[in-house]
């Protein structure tokens, strides 16, 4: 993951995103002098990447919360940019406690664990809870309230899932604008802080407030509503929205938000789904403002610490994946494993193509507008390769078999071959390119261009193919994810040797 543009010292450059490519509706909270971070992760398995950090700024993936069945079920039916949607973190009572919404079947759901990077509990089903967007906050005598977005809130037993008494409807921002949601509960100072996103995900995506004397209200919204917009602007990161606050060691305040970064012509085309930004916040008259929001961020008034980037090389020498790896709605050791060849990733195929929704697929958010993509395969007992995901409808890959290796293109209706070349013979090294554009000779230009290659027995690059990226975005696919690059298997068992990926500017 790119991190910093040097190592943290006074004359650091720090980067927003602070968790770049597709990690989108953050949710934060602080025990002592750690954050933690978890995001939403929709049809992907395993769900609800956690996150954690010293200054808010350098953030290491310790796990997913929900990293067995037993924990998320997603049915191979669930549709992509279904799945898990908005989750909240909170710490109580010595506990860390996750809320979070299944949208294809399971409904809300609490999980609990002593320590963040797990293991994470079973679910304790919420029944009574419906809505998605789930917050949890506490008040002085232990009640325990869940608020959705609609915005309406009950109080639960978060023991037992039970929902005690009738939701009642609370304050649901401007009057006339679409999708209040993402409620978050927040007792600061003399006053309950409810924090909504409204607008919707896209260009008019905002966050706005309100504040009461009780956790129930009745709020009243801040006259400087929004408090966080980059609608009608022209602003390098746009759909700002679906915040959450949060409290430094040294009593600054904090927000959390997801943001796209838009590249090419018109309208503008995000590849890398909604990333989650950083920005600070003071309190004026008892409201909070939150601070400028750039691409550069100024450090937090505390000492930064050491960035843990994320390895660029897998070698599948362990028994179990890292993290940051996920795949489409399940992950069956059958068709999935590091040991039947040690040091390989061997796939298994289930489905012919990654058309289906049950394709056997292990890939990595792409988390820069230019990078570079490799892997090693050895197709001899099956077909496969490597492929930029972003659903079924809309993916490019290069796939190897003994005989050849070709270039698929999968845009909405359409399936296209659109290259071959003659198979080396033995293990190939497939590669992708990402090159994001940086400048606009034409309003209708895209956002970058996607090359699909093979190396040669010399290790040169033959390029295979130059496709346009507009057709791997959520502006052309729809949907709520960004792209996914991996390997996957089509056909019987195809072996990888090895996996890096290497991010540029951009």
């Amino acid at each position: 993951m790119r991190r910093l543009s040097s190592a943290p010292k006074g004359d650091t450059v720090l980067s927003n995103p602070v968790i770049p490519g597709f990690h989108p509706d953050p949710s934060v909270c602080r025990v002592g002098e750690d954050f933690y971070l978890v995001c939403s992760s929709f049809e992907y398995y395993p769900g609800v990447p956690v996150f954690h950090s010293r200054d808010l700024v350098h953030w290491t993936q310790i796990g997913n919360a929900l990293d067995r069945p037993s924990q998320l079920r997603l049915p191979p039916d669930s549709a992509s940019s279904g799945g898990l949607y908005a989750p909240t973190l909170r710490h109580h009572d010595g506990r860390f406690w996750l809320i979070v919404t299944n949208v294809s079947g399971d409904g809300n759901l609490l999980f609990t664990a002593t320590d963040p990077a797990g293991p994470w509990s079973d679910p304790i089903p919420l029944p009574g809870v419906r809505g998605i967007d789930p917050d949890l906050a506490w008040d002085d005598d232990g009640t325990c309230w869940c608020t959705v977005a609609g915005v309406s809130q009950v109080r639960i037993d978060p023991h037992t899932g039970e929902t005690l008494g009738e939701p009642q409807p609370l304050w649901s921002g401007t009057p006339g604008a679409k999708a209040p949601e993402a409620p978050h509960l927040h007792h600061i100072g003399d006053y309950w802080y409810l924090l909504i996103a409204e607008g919707g995900t896209e260009r008019c995506h905002g966050v706005s407030i309100a504040r009461g004397r009780t956790p129930q209200g009745p709020f009243e919204p801040c006259p400087a509503n929004p408090i966080l917009t980059h609608r009608g602007t022209d602003h390098p990161i746009q759909n700002t929205g679906h915040g959450d606050l949060v409290q430094g060691p040294d009593g600054s305040w904090w927000m959390v938000f997801l943001g796209v970064r838009p590249h090419g012509g018109s309208p503008g085309w995000h590849v890398l789904g909604r990333e989650t930004f950083l920005a600070p916040v003071t309190w004026v008259d008892g409201w909070p403002v939150v601070g400028e929001v750039s691409p550069v961020l100024s450090p937090p008034p505390w000492p930064l610490q050491e960035p843990v980037p994320t390895p660029v090389r897998d070698d599948f020498e362990h028994g179990e994946l890292a993290p940051r790896w996920i795949s489409p709605r399940s992950r069956p050791v059958e068709h999935c494993t590091t040991e039947e060849r040690p040091g390989w990733l061997s796939l298994r195929a289930r489905g012919d193509s990654l058309d289906d929704p049950e394709a056997v697929f292990v890939g990595r958010r792409q988390q820069d507008p230019t990078c570079r993509v490799r892997t090693l395969v050895d197709p001899a007992a099956g077909r496969g390769g490597l492929a930029v995901r972003l659903d079924e409808r809309h993916h490019y890959e290069i796939e190897a078999t003994r005989e050849e290796v070709l270039v698929i293109a999968r845009v909405g209706p359409l399936r296209s071959v659109l290259a071959s070349h003659p198979a080396p013979g033995g293990p190939v090294v497939l590669r992708v390119e990402v090159a994001a554009t940086r400048e606009v000779r034409d309003p209708r230009q895209g956002p970058d261009t996607v090359s699909l290659g093979l190396e040669d027995a010399e290790g040169r690059y033959v390029d295979l193919a130059r496709l346009d990226g507009r057709y791997l975005s959520t502006e052309v696919a729809g949907g709520f994810t960004g792209r996914v690059i991996g390997m996957y298997a089509a056909a019987g068992t195809v072996h990888f040797d090895w996996f890096d990926y290497s991010g540029g500017e951009g």
